[in-house]
């Protein structure tokens, strides 16, 4: 279907997330062989490209981004009781429920400060905090159902308590985040260029840290947004290590292998560029943050939108840049890592957007009668007057 343009046309992220799976299926290949590499390849390719590319297909314009906020958003809401339960019990209903039925991961209980952090359905509770954090900025600014402004404060006070009750760090930063992005939109909304104001400022924060520190831009950001000073520490070790891998290997990486460290640190690596980099080589992260990117920019400076899709708009880039930038302070694996797809390509469909505010694949099917999905749209029933015509027939009737 993405080949035959159910999807709009083809753009550079597809392309960029195509080359990305298969110079890992490659990379992997060298590094251990054709037969190892088959299983590990196809899961990528389904992880990453199928969650990419169920977006692309399935939403075509603002009605279905609208539909699936509305969707993730009711799912968080239904986990929050649950992550309640847990925060203050430490027992996890949701996994006990599930693992009568099937095999679950493994519960992993941890306390913190006199509380316990959520873990709720997923593996850790750095991605259930992960996963809910990357709705709220979804969930504040995307009506739901003709929601009105006001209404929409409930649900994303409730996205935040879920989120905030994993006590994990990346998840409380990418609240943080968006909570500030949010915050400088509603405060500066009468000035047109805040934007830009914004990103001079970050720029001369980059500059103060590269010439004022003794670390790195990258390495003052993955130190500081820490709960203690020894996980700080622990991740410029994983920076500065898994650096050096990535440049030893720098075509293939290391695969699935021992990447080089001292033996008393461990394997993981608490960066989702990083892993890329170090699994599949610089071209394989390339092209992958190359298609985020490309994605994010492009939906940056499309012009046409009116006020209702700006919101949308500033919702999915706040949301995605959000995850892109927590991304170097934590690895998204399993579920998150292709939720976090998913939410790469819902914004595609803003690219086709017309001067009228309406997207190209949903003008071209509603002017067949029919909805972007292929159903019948409501706009075109028979034996229904539309607003114009029905006045007109009318009179023709009383003439008559």
């Amino acid at each position: 279907m993405w080949l035959r343009g159910r999807a709009g046309p083809i753009r550079a992220p597809d392309i960029g997330v195509l080359f990305f799976c298969i110079w890992a299926t490659i990379s992997v290949a060298v590094v251990h062989g054709i037969s190892f590499a088959m299983q590990p390849s196809g899961i990528l390719l389904i992880e990453t490209m199928g969650a990419y590319l169920l977006a692309r297909i399935y939403i075509r314009d603002a009605e279905d981004f609208s539909n699936m906020v509305g969707f993730v958003t009711k799912l968080v809401l239904l986990l929050f009781p649950f992550a309640a339960y847990e925060w203050f019990t430490g027992n996890k209903p949701l996994l006990w429920a599930f693992g009568l039925i099937f095999k679950t991961v493994e519960s992993a209980p941890q306390p913190r400060s006199g509380f316990w952090r959520v873990q709720g359905p997923f593996e850790h509770s750095i991605l259930f905090g992960l996963f809910c954090a990357s709705v709220l900025a979804l969930a504040a600014m995307v009506p739901i159902n003709g929601q009105k402004s006001g209404t929409r404060k409930t649900p994303a006070i409730v996205v935040f308590l879920t989120a905030l009750s994993s006590m994990s760090s990346a998840p409380i930063a990418a609240l943080a985040m968006q909570s500030m992005l949010m915050l400088w939109n509603r405060i500066l909304r009468s000035f047109p260029s805040r934007w830009k104001i914004l990103g001079i400022a970050a720029l001369a924060a980059y500059l103060v840290v590269e010439f004022g520190s003794n670390q790195t831009p990258v390495q003052f950001y993955i130190s500081k947004f820490t709960f203690d000073q020894q996980t700080g520490w622990v991740r410029l070790l994983i920076w500065e290590f898994g650096s050096a891998s990535v440049l030893n290997h720098p075509l293939f990486g290391v695969g699935f292998g021992e990447w080089e460290r001292p033996v008393w640190m461990p394997s993981s690596i608490d960066n989702f560029w990083l892993v890329i980099a170090v699994r599949y080589g610089i071209p394989g992260v390339a092209f992958l943050l190359g298609a985020c990117l490309w994605m994010i920019f492009a939906v940056g400076f499309k012009k046409g939108f009116d006020e209702k899709l700006e919101n949308y708009r500033l919702a999915y880039l706040i949301s995605t840049a959000s995850c892109m930038i927590i991304g170097t302070t934590v690895h998204f694996w399993a579920a998150p890592y292709s939720w976090f797809l998913f939410l790469v390509g819902t914004g595609a469909w803003m690219l086709d957007v017309k001067g009228d505010g309406v997207s190209d694949a949903s003008g071209r099917a509603r002017a067949r009668g029919r909805s972007p999905s292929g159903r019948a749209s409501h706009q075109e029933k028979p034996g229904r007057y539309s607003d114009e015509t029905a006045p007109q027939e009318k009179r023709n009737r009383r003439v008559r």
